[in-house]
């Protein structure tokens, strides 16, 4: 069991993101092909799986957030490319471990302070023990105060994988 809650893309934001991403371009689904295959998806945290109906959509992880929490992330607003099912999934199902941990990967754990700013960073080689890896990480990132969400990117292309948000104290 892992200590941090990880968070896919909300519920939500997927319907919007289905209908229009986040760079107001209409959803186009198509089905995978083996150049998609083992890619992540964003809505249930698993990798494509080859004929599934899924899309390329641009999304902006603080957007939705910052909205909810009054933040002002300014610049750090930005967006990339993301797959997500084309249809409701189900979503993300946890399990054990962290998705997408695969050992010797590299990832970008990125911190945001309530403003919605980066306050700072550190890239992860995942190691053979991925779940105390990840954790160390997140640790890391909750050590300092002022980091209230950290989200693990792909280092190759800076894509958002999930987010993290600062445990409660009574869940710890």
């Amino acid at each position: 069991m892992t200590t941090y809650t990880v968070l896919p893309i909300d519920p939500t934001a997927l319907k919007e993101l289905r209908v229009a991403d986040d760079a107001g371009r209409a959803c186009v689904p198509y089905l995978a092909t083996s150049d998609d295959a083992g890619s992540p998806l964003r809505c249930c945290l698993r990798p494509i799986e080859l004929g599934e109906r899924i899309a390329l959509v641009s999304y902006a992880p603080l957007r939705r957030w910052a909205a909810a929490t009054g933040a002002l992330p300014g610049a750090y607003d930005e967006q990339g490319p993301v797959f997500i099912h084309a249809e409701d999934c189900g979503g993300f199902i946890p399990g054990e471990g962290y998705p997408f941990d695969r050992a010797g990967a590299l990832r970008t754990v990125r911190r945001y302070d309530a403003r919605g700013h980066i306050a700072g960073g550190r890239l992860l080689e995942i190691p053979v023990d991925a779940t105390a890896g990840f954790d160390a990480a997140f640790d890391e990132a909750f050590s300092d105060p002022e980091v209230v969400l950290v989200h693990v990117r792909a280092l190759e292309y800076g894509c958002f994988f999930f987010e993290v948000h600062r445990p409660s104290t009574e869940a710890r």
